[in-house]
């Protein structure tokens, strides 16, 4: 996507109106779409997944992932979000939210998570995500950085085209690792922080997240140092789990 001097001062000027602040939070966040477009993304992505994907038909996984996602939901507060739970049947450990309220849980991540106060630490985790408008902040935060990139090159346009590649590649190495991978990790932590507030909300006790993330680290494999890394390394997220807790306490009441 390349954008004219024009677009780049609409994005700078639009910038300084679209600060919105983050639930539970107040973290300042940028966002230069609207919620509605978000929305209509979401919805349509999930359609097009689960075309692709291959939705399980086990009553029992089906029953347990709406049950816990339901009471989720109703921790958050968004009535107006259409909420939709669907368990897929593929071996990734892992589940997603899409803006406005649709959420997939793959069957890999299931006997990780255990039980259902470990399926409420997934499921608080990444309804997060739409709660904090994290999609759109990310499609906001791309956007600003390329209007920067665009403005370098704008700048260098006398310059040798070859010493004008290096350079803005070098830039948009640089605008990755020190720019959109923090924001990412950012983004991850405080899906934990708010996820470990809305499950404790709905009742299940916030200590299983931290039990959930001590499993995760145990799945192995070779993991990228975390500045590299769009996710905070298992060890990080469960100290920063541990110091929320008393917090998330607060807020615990078991049913």
């Amino acid at each position: 996507m390349r954008l004219t001097a024009r677009s780049i001062l609409a994005l700078v000027m639009l910038g300084l109106v679209a600060c919105e602040t983050v639930p539970l939070t107040n973290r300042s966040q940028l966002l230069l779409i609207p919620e509605s477009t978000e929305l209509q993304m979401g919805l349509t992505s999930y359609q097009d997944i689960l075309k692709k994907g291959r939705v399980s038909d086990d009553p029992a996984l089906n029953d347990q992932v709406r049950r816990v996602g339901a009471r989720i939901a109703e921790a958050t507060g968004r009535t107006d979000y259409k909420w939709e739970f669907t368990v897929l049947d593929d071996k990734q450990v892992n589940a997603f939210c899409l803006p406005g309220g649709k959420v997939a849980v793959y069957t890999g991540i299931l006997p990780v998570a255990r039980d259902d106060a470990g399926l409420a630490a997934v499921l608080g985790h990444e309804v997060s995500h739409a709660i904090a408008r994290h999609g759109g902040e990310r499609i906001s935060q791309q956007l600003a950085v390329q209007g920067g990139l665009t403005a370098v090159e704008a700048a260098l346009g006398g310059r040798d085209p070859g010493m004008m590649q290096l350079i803005t590649a070098g830039l948009g190495a640089g605008a990755t690792v020190g720019l959109l991978l923090p924001w990412s990790r950012q983004q991850e932590s405080e899906a934990d922080h708010l996820g470990l507030i809305y499950m404790a909300k709905a009742g299940y006790h916030p200590q299983a997240a931290r039990d959930l993330w001590v499993r995760m680290a145990s799945q192995g494999g070779a993991r990228q140092p975390e500045f590299l890394s769009t996710h905070p390394l298992p060890q990080t997220r469960i100290a920063q789990i541990e110091a929320w807790l008393p917090e998330a306490m607060q807020q615990y009441r078991p049913r």
